[in-house]
């Protein structure tokens, strides 16, 4: 016998199959991190824009992920807090 035998054909379709089943457990929290992580590099890309407007107003904020993850989870509303903020702590 020169092919390949059965324990070298199924631990590879036994780990396609674990791989799959993972996939599908894990389809919403993975579905929610990948959304999570777009709108957190939309924020950073905000922050970068109106970092040299921000400046010149005197309202900067530094572009930095705890930042960019402010305005990833809150939105507008999250940019409004992070310049309230930098008020209060001025």
């Amino acid at each position: 016998m020169t092919g390949p035998g059965w324990g070298q054909t199924l631990a590879p379709l036994a780990g396609a199959l674990g791989a799959l089943f993972l996939l599908a457990v894990l389809r919403k929290p993975l579905g929610r991190f990948l959304r999570l992580c777009t709108r957190t590099g939309a924020g950073l890309c905000a922050l970068a824009v109106f970092a040299p407007v921000g400046n010149l107003l005197g309202a900067g904020l530094g572009v930095n992920l705890f930042n960019a993850l402010v305005l990833g989870v809150l939105g507008a509303p999250g940019f409004g807090l992070l310049l309230m903020l930098k008020w209060v702590l001025r």
